[in-house]
């Protein structure tokens, strides 16, 4: 199979550019490298799945999950951590828009070698490049292979502190899926933390985001890729407590409302519908 990117890693990548381009400012999180790496056709916003208006919500929802995601990898790097690892990394651009950052760490990036192949020749048609201190991990999960023994492989160093994020993926694993990625967690050196985000079922979305849900579950079974699996916050602490996980915690996708968008003139704010789990190895 030729390397193509992955559907949603480029709308999430679309959408990131947006909340820059047509949000007021000040802007949540700021990402226009994901639009030059995906290098759309031109008409791209025309799509009905970048509607401006319909989209609002959904972007600002991406954009706060990010900027969640870096304050959280600020903290822990301020604690002593030294690597980072992204699963399903799609077009994830922290490396190239913190390189002072993220040089500071071990970068690894996991994600299916279609998509891997693409982006690294991406990155490097726009004078980017793969430095040493960032590691594309190609994985094929549907060969069966281990990210764990790629990571290690790749250089990880499984005896030492790591953050992990996963977001974005739960909604196309089963449960049996998410949990075996959760006891791999659990299994690397303690003091580890993960972040993973999950859907919501939806009779606990805010009615005025049910629609924006349903579209995107249609689009994501157009594209192959269907959601099979939503928790509500208390199954997916239950599923990292019997994973072995130390620590848990739920983290609402609610409260991204009063951290990143209080006070907005414009009433910008998230979507409902995904939250976050945090927990520790």
């Amino acid at each position: 199979m030729s390397d193509v990117p992955d559907n949603t890693a480029v709308r999430v990548a679309l959408w990131r550019a947006m909340h820059v381009q047509l949000d007021a400012a000040p802007h949540v999180f700021e990402d226009e490298i994901g639009l030059r790496i995906a290098a759309p056709e031109p008409g791209w916003r025309d799509r009905p799945d970048m509607d401006p208006a319909g989209t609002s919500r959904l972007r600002a929802a991406v954009a706060a999950r990010a900027r969640f995601i870096e304050e959280l990898l600020a903290e822990q790097v301020e604690g002593g951590v030294t690597q980072y690892v992204v699963l399903g990394a799609g077009l994830d651009t922290f490396a190239q828009r913190r390189p002072e950052f993220a040089s500071r760490l071990r970068v690894f990036e996991i994600d299916q070698p279609a998509t891997q192949g693409w982006k690294r020749r991406r990155l490097d048609e726009l004078g980017y490049g793969v430095p040493e201190w960032l590691r594309l991990v190609p994985v094929d999960f549907e060969a069966g292979e281990s990210w764990v023994e790629r990571l290690v492989a790749a250089g990880f160093d499984p005896g030492s502190r790591a953050v992990v994020v996963s977001t974005g993926v739960s909604m196309y694993l089963s449960e049996e899926a998410t949990s075996a990625t959760l006891r791999q967690i659990v299994g690397l050196a303690p003091g580890s933390t993960l972040a993973m985000t999950f859907l919501l079922p939806a009779d606990l979305v805010d009615a005025a985001d049910r629609p924006a849900l349903e579209a995107s579950q249609q689009g994501a079974r157009a594209s192959g890729t269907p959601f099979v699996s939503f928790y509500t916050p208390e199954q997916m602490l239950t599923l990292a407590r019997e994973a072995g996980f130390s620590g848990v915690r739920h983290v609402s996708g609610r409260s991204h409302t009063e951290r990143y968008f209080a006070d907005r003139a414009d009433g910008l704010a998230p979507s409902t519908g995904e939250d976050l789990l945090l927990a520790m190895t």
